[in-house]
């Protein structure tokens, strides 16, 4: 019987769903008796590499149909601002993003994507989704 190869980076973000970020503010949406889509990008985003140390930069895709609030933008362009010191995988960002972002707006959908720079020939496109139940 094989073993599985493990990276000797297999347990490095294991702190990432709990890592405490900045509260991401929301204010009422007024219009909560219509279904409209709010879409943001970010477009500076950067993290850190974990394998490298070297920065990763990209661009943030939001999109999503508010249920009782709006998510506030000065306090989301803050807490992507957080990510630019810390090391976290591509895949890591975009759910740990959407994570909060629907534990603080509690959506009807939300969506998003994470573009990524083009390193070492290859491009990445990382996308998660959340829909109300």
């Amino acid at each position: 019987m094989s073993k599985v190869k493990t990276s000797k980076y297999e347990n490095k973000q294991n702190q990432i769903r709990s890592m405490k970020t900045p509260e991401i503010e929301v204010f009422k949406n007024i219009y909560d008796d219509r279904e409209y889509k709010i879409k943001l990008e970010i477009l500076e985003f950067t993290a850190i590499c974990p394998k490298t140390g070297l920065p990763d930069f990209g661009i943030v895709y939001i999109e999503y149909i508010p249920n009782k609030v709006c998510l506030e933008l000065k306090s989301l362009k803050e807490y992507f601002l957080f990510y630019r010191n810390i090391g976290i995988f591509h895949e890591n960002l975009v759910n740990k993003a959407l994570e909060d972002m629907v534990k603080a707006s509690k959506p009807n959908f939300m969506k998003v994507s994470a573009v990524y720079n083009l390193r070492g020939g290859i491009k990445t496109t990382v996308e998660s989704e959340f829909h109300a139940k």
